[in-house]
């Protein structure tokens, strides 16, 4: 099944958040949420208003076209993901020959 947007964002914002070692606290009380719903919102359980996901951005200090773009190609892969997966029957089995082995030659 395809990634939602939303859940995509989450990630996104979270990654943000743990790259910069913050904990939840610290970024709801910059960006003026909720701890549970800034919670929610990177779980991708939430859809966030441009204006909370601009206050978010503001309090990580991360510009939003830039978590906007890491979204979109997040879920550009996973359209290619999909659309690869798709076209292979369930029933069909992939198999990866193993390595040939060095030819020995006689001395």
């Amino acid at each position: 099944m395809a990634q939602l947007m939303r859940e995509a964002l989450g990630e996104s914002l979270r990654r943000a958040r743990v790259e910069q070692s913050r904990t939840l606290r610290d970024v709801s009380t910059s960006a003026a949420v909720s701890l549970g719903y800034l919670s929610e919102v990177e779980r991708g359980r939430k859809e966030a208003s441009s204006e909370l996901l601009a206050a978010i951005c503001d309090a990580l200090e991360v510009e939003l076209s830039d978590v906007l773009r890491e979204v979109s190609d997040t879920l550009a892969a996973d359209v290619a993901v999909t659309t690869v997966s798709s076209r292979i029957a369930d029933d069909t089995k992939i198999v990866i020959p193993a390595p040939k082995s060095p030819v020995l030659s006689a001395a």
